[in-house]
């Protein structure tokens, strides 16, 4: 329904927001809580402080009434109380200040700890993970949920502790006072705990529904504020649609919000009632016992000012119930990212991979190899996915790689080509362990690769995309990325090599010019060119390109194919070959087409056979070949996108090109 302050929304249908904390969040708590035990024991000393100054000052109050104010009246009683009681303000003053002290600094350190924690394990996850998560999502829990989560720590640790011994303190002297007073106004205290009870339950749910619809909303701006996103947008420009969309999303958050207020206040109107008729009851009671001179005056003023002091803790009480209830979801679903085990992990026996005795580069194998990407259930989690995507049933999935098998020679450059969707992009991700393969094995060295450390097989194998990715900081950053120690004069040596080097030198800040996001202030060669130089800097044995070259002119390209061929000899290379200058410059040509290795040889051994890639060669390459300079070449990815000819569409259909 809808109200005039927003959407009353419901969520009932909804199998993430219906979701429970799962038992054994709370314990799981401890361990992280535990780390600050000096700090927990310093603040639970001053909360136990804060509890005694609230007991005691009631009692100096009705002192000073029935004792300093009596007659015949005693001034120097009066006086000496009154400075006790400003004198145990300001101690209370310092104790709650330490005790908020202590407090940020667990409550912080409990941040820190569970930052790190999920951010390293996130790291630890396979590539399916990322491609099937959404970022702002996942951002969300790194950052909104954990922010939620302290206050599980913080407020048991301090407000839930000061409030419990304040209550038994209280109640004691209550008790010493008046038993009769105290009893009855314990007889009303079930009807605050009952409420917290039922509206706490209803605000868990909302508290998951609205951190939920936060990261869902956090993902639309995400993907629609970074270059390509914005670029997107403007090209295509829909900005109706897209600011109906976004609207939809706050709308949701906002009905959630709206949900979330209301139970609150429900729970605040029936304390305050419930306060309010209990302090008149104690008011008309005690006053009649006053009348009856069966109670003294000073009595009846200090029991008030308990009773006030006592249902100040109940209600702390009562709202850290639904305050802890509500920062337990976030726990849990801190947890349950941290609870997503790394579909590829190092084995307990993984060793790294030796290098050979004479010194040359590892060799590839595919042996058998068949693969499919993994189902959603083993490598994501419904509440990171978008709505669609949380829809698509693992049984679709479809096979990429069948029975393939291969060996790419040591220190030789071996081409993939193929239609897209052949495999290819796949076949490159199984070497460096981005995914393992369903059956079969992939070698590198002759060692399958599962059985090797991850860090020794990434610094074995250099990879650069087709879509050269580069962090919003400077150019050095980006390429010391590769080799964090290296000097100056190493980054100057590979941007040479990479024929960037002019480039950078003629910026104003040099090196240290700030890229933008995803290097959007470098146009596309100039990013492969630096990612180029960013591998030359690796120096990694195993080399694998994704057309390194695909965004170049020819005249920029030929200078990269021969800092290639320099920086390459020796190393073993895999490369999606997308241009005829790296097809004939390859000494083994794969031809791949259904995740299959249809042919195989070189450039001329291929054209000889007369097969697939000689009819792929002669209705994509022969007339650009004939028209161009040596030095220049042609992208098969440009040549297949454009319009074919009268006299190609009359001829028989040719196999897809190569790239």
């Amino acid at each position: 329904m809808t109200t005039g302050l927003g959407p009353m929304v419901s969520f009932d249908e909804d199998t993430i927001t219906k979701q429970t904390v799962k038992p054994g969040t709370l314990r799981r708590i401890l361990p992280y809580a535990l780390r600050y035990r000096w700090s927990i024991l310093v603040m639970l000393l001053m909360a136990s402080a804060d509890a005694a100054i609230a007991a005691a000052s009631p009692l100096l109050l009705k002192q000073i009434i029935d004792d300093g104010l009596a007659p015949p009246g005693r001034l120097g009683l009066v006086v000496g109380l009154a400075a006790t009681v400003a004198a145990l303000a300001l101690v209370d003053a310092l104790v709650v200040f330490v005790q908020s002290l202590f407090s940020g600094r667990i409550s912080e350190g409990l941040v820190y700890d569970l930052r790190t924690a999920v951010f390293t394990h996130v790291q630890r996850q396979p590539l399916a993970f990322f491609t099937r998560t959404q970022t702002g999502a996942l951002v969300s829990r790194i950052h909104t949920d954990i922010v939620g989560a302290r206050q599980a720590v913080t407020t048991l640790l301090s407000q839930a502790v000061s409030a419990a011994l304040t209550l038994l303190l209280v109640l004691g002297a209550m008790f010493y006072l008046s038993w009769q007073i105290t009893l009855a106004a314990l007889l009303v205290i079930p009807f605050f705990l009952l409420p917290a009870r039922v509206i706490g339950r209803r605000i868990q749910r909302l508290a998951r529904a609205g951190m939920q619809v936060t990261a869902e909303m956090g993902s639309v701006m995400n993907e629609r504020f970074n270059v390509s996103g914005a670029m997107l947008t403007k090209l295509y420009g829909r900005p109706d649609e897209e600011s109906a969309l976004f609207a939809r999303q706050a709308d949701r958050v906002r009905g959630i919000n709206v949900s979330a207020v209301v139970h609150g206040r429900m729970f605040g109107i029936v304390v305050s009632v419930l306060t309010a008729v209990t302090t008149a009851l104690v008011y008309g009671f005690g006053g009649s016992l006053v009348l009856d001179n069966t109670l003294r005056l000073g009595v009846l003023v200090a029991m008030v000012t308990l009773l006030l002091r006592l249902y100040g803790p109940i209600n702390q009480l009562s709202g850290i119930q639904i305050d802890v209830m509500t920062a337990l979801v976030s726990f849990d679903r801190v947890f349950e990212v941290l609870d997503l085990r790394p579909l590829i992990e190092d084995r307990p026996d993984a060793r790294p991979l030796a290098a050979a005795a004479d010194g040359a580069a590892p060799d590839i194998e595919f042996d058998q190899v068949s693969f499919r990407y993994p189902a959603a259930s083993l490598v994501s989690l419904a509440s990171l996915e978008s709505p669609a995507r949380r829809a698509e049933e693992d049984g679709d999935r479809k096979w990429i790689l069948r029975d393939l098998s291969f060996r790419a020679p040591s220190g030789k450059l071996t081409a993939l080509v193929g239609p897209s969707g052949a495999g290819k992009t796949t076949i490159t991700g199984l070497v460096p362990r981005l995914y393992d393969p369903d059956s079969g094995a992939v070698r590198v060295g002759g060692v399958d690769v599962r059985e090797l450390t991850s860090g020794s097989l990434t610094a074995a194998v250099g990879v650069v995309t087709q879509d050269a990715h580069m962090f919003h900081d400077t150019i050095r950053a980006n390429l010391a990325y590769a080799r964090p120690g290296a000097t100056e004069q190493d980054l100057v040596e590979a941007c040479r090599a990479a024929r960037i080097w002019d480039t950078i030198a003629a910026l104003p800040e040099g090196l240290d010019t700030v890229v933008g996001d995803r290097g959007h202030r470098l146009s596309g060669g100039e990013k492969q060119r630096l990612s180029l130089a960013r591998l030359l800097l690796k120096a990694p044995p195993v080399v694998i390109l994704d057309e390194a070259t695909a965004h170049l002119d020819s005249e920029s390209e030929a200078a990269i194919q021969r800092a290639l061929k320099v920086a390459l000899a020796g190393r073993t290379s895999l490369v999606i070959a997308h241009r005829l200058s790296t097809v004939r410059e390859a000494d083994q040509i794969l031809v791949v087409d259904g995740g299959r290795v249809r042919e195989r040889g070189t450039h001329q051994e291929l054209l000889a056979a007369d097969g697939l890639y000689a009819e792929l060669y002669r209705t994509q390459f022969a007339t650009q070949e004939n028209r161009q300079e040596p030095s220049e070449e042609v992208s098969t990815e440009e040549v297949s996108t454009e319009q074919p000819s009268a006299e190609a569409a009359a001829e028989p259909a040719a196999s897809a090109p190569l790239g």
